[in-house]
């Protein structure tokens, strides 16, 4: 289990002050100028030296995302956004950040900010964050106030600007190019790559899109270097990181945690157990709402980190954010009501997500009543492989996983309900007559 020695955020409950004068007293904001003075190029190494992968979902190297970034301006600004759109179902890890300690997020957007030669950032934050978008720019003032960022930041010569931006609520604008749109003022839709963002990003010039918790990490990564983020997980999958277990725990909460910590450890330590005992565990999302389920037998010994949840149990870390279902959970009920959120949040701009989405949540709507046939159940698994790679962004993925998932694992309970159904309906048919 992680000591508190070597948590990095350290106010995530609220417990401590979230202002300026809170955050010094707990080490944020040390000596920034001596992080910056060491050089672009000092900053970009270290990130990839410590191995720290993306905190939003996707799990990309963030040193060498940042490298993408071009070394000399050809005239055109460069920009740093922040991915504060946290809307994927289950997923409630970056408003603590915001909401508790900002200045690691503020000081975050600064160093790396510099290091892609970006003199303004924009925090573009999810619609329903209401409290958390005052509680951000509180610090934000007081970070200007103090002379952190703005004109000579930190006394660096290095000229910072950051602006917070609130969104109007569309699940669509968590997807980095739909989040671009939306910050240029158009509807929020994804765009075609390439152009990648480090080419052609917000109004056209070089920008990267980063996790809130991806660079809230970075000020400490950078103090206490790399090997020692490096310390914690197995290889490439290295680092701290938060945890939103929601669901039938005894406790559910957010916590952080040394990555490849095992699932019971991490259910028994900080939740308290599952609801009724392990026996009633009967599935695991562990990732947010966009990766696959996992049966409960196969999840208890499972490695929370990226490799291991996908290559063992074709499911996905994602944002970690872990959805707990015990055996009183209608399953296929519980996968319909994602489908039919997906179904709900497309844009509707590619053809297979448009029309797949819908298609897929009445399938799943007659599954859940078993007023279906066997056979569409490979039906809509194959619809769900022609939706999923075919699309301009991964919402298609994210509708097409989960079903995914319920058809792998729980393949039994639907054709059983199905049956059920049948029997119903013949014995209807018989005292009818």
């Amino acid at each position: 289990m992680l000591s508190d020695t070597d948590r990095i955020f350290t106010n995530i409950y609220g417990m401590h002050e979230r202002t300026l004068r809170g955050a010094l007293a707990r080490g944020h904001w040390d000596n920034t100028k001596s992080i910056l003075v060491k050089g672009r190029d000092w900053i970009v190494e270290q990130m990839k030296a410590s191995g720290l992968r993306g905190r939003g979902g996707a799990g990309f190297p963030t040193g060498l995302k940042w490298s993408f970034m071009p070394k000399e301006s050809d005239g055109r600004p460069s920009y740093l956004v922040v991915n504060a759109d946290e809307s994927e179902p289950g997923t409630c890890k970056d408003r603590e950040i915001m909401r508790h300690d900002p200045h690691t997020l503020i000081e975050g957007c600064l160093i790396a900010s510099f290091a892609m030669g970006a003199n303004c950032c924009y925090i573009y934050i999810r619609g329903e964050y209401i409290r958390e978008k005052e509680m951000l720019q509180l610090a934000i003032d007081e970070a200007y106030e103090a002379g952190f960022v703005g004109k000579n930041a930190c006394n660096s010569d290095w000229d910072f600007d950051i602006f917070l931006h609130h969104g109007a609520g569309a699940y669509i604008c968590g997807e980095e190019t739909a989040l671009l749109e939306s910050l240029e003022g158009k509807k929020g839709m994804p765009r075609m790559k390439p152009p990648f963002p480090a080419g052609s990003g917000l109004y056209g010039c070089p920008t990267t899109v980063n996790n809130v918790e991806s660079i809230a990490v970075v000020p400490t990564i950078l103090r206490r270097g790399p090997d020692w983020f490096s310390g914690f997980g197995r290889p490439n999958n290295f680092g701290t990181k938060l945890f939103a277990i929601s669901g039938h725990v005894n406790n559910p909460c957010v916590v952080e945690e040394a990555m490849s910590i095992s699932f019971e450890e991490l259910i028994d330590k900080h939740c308290g157990g599952i609801r009724g005992g392990w026996k009633n565990l009967k599935a695991v999302i562990p990732g947010g709402s966009s990766v696959p389920c996992v049966r409960g037998e196969d999840m208890k010994d499972a490695i929370m980190d990226f490799d291991y949840l996908r290559n063992d149990l074709g499911s996905g870390l994602g944002t970690a954010a872990v959805i707990v279902m015990d055996n009183s959970v209608d399953i296929i009920k519980a996968i319909w009501r994602l489908s039919k959120f997906y179904k709900h949040e497309s844009c509707g701009q590619c053809t297979p997500c448009r029309e797949g989405t819908g298609w897929m949540m009445r399938v799943m709507e007659r599954l859940v009543s078993g007023d279906a046939d066997k056979e569409e159940i490979d039906m809509l698994f194959d619809v769900t492989k022609q939706v999923e790679g075919h699309t301009i962004c991964a919402l298609g993925d994210a509708a097409a996983w989960p079903i995914q998932g319920l058809i792998r694992n729980f393949r039994e309970e639907i054709e059983e309900r199905i049956s059920n159904r049948k029997m119903t309906n013949v014995n209807k048919a018989l005292a009818a007559e």
